[in-house]
């Protein structure tokens, strides 16, 4: 089973950067995404890569503002956030994509990013 640990989460101020990583226990699922869930809301699907093209996917809402890296070697997944607003405050998680199920079928215990005014 995968042991996904996040890491990077903080406060900041609208316009800053931040970085999220994630440590993969190995790397047997398809791919990882980057979820988020903001209080009071569903979870929503930020971005996704997967490992072996390194094919990335994101929510309308970050384009051109987030980037999902991996570092295979790391077994690491990062999400590089800048110009960061505050309707991106929310608990980040991570999540990796069984290769049979498709399914995000093994998560992280999340990372909390809040931004500021």
């Amino acid at each position: 089973q995968v042991q996904l640990v996040e890491s990077g989460g903080g406060l900041v101020q609208a316009g800053a950067s931040l970085r999220l990583s994630c440590a993969a226990s190995e790397r047997t699922s398809s791919a990882m995404g980057w979820f988020r869930q903001a209080p009071g809301k569903e979870r929503e699907f930020v971005a996704s890569i997967t490992w072996s093209r390194g094919n990335t996917y994101y929510a309308d809402s970050v384009k051109g503002r987030f980037t999902i890296s991996r570092d295979n070697a790391k077994n690491t997944v990062y999400l590089q956030m800048n110009s960061l607003k505050r309707d991106d405050t929310a608990v980040y998680s991570c999540a990796a994509r069984d290769h049979q199920t498709g399914a995000y079928d093994y998560w992280g215990q999340g990372t909390q990013v809040t931004v500021s005014s």
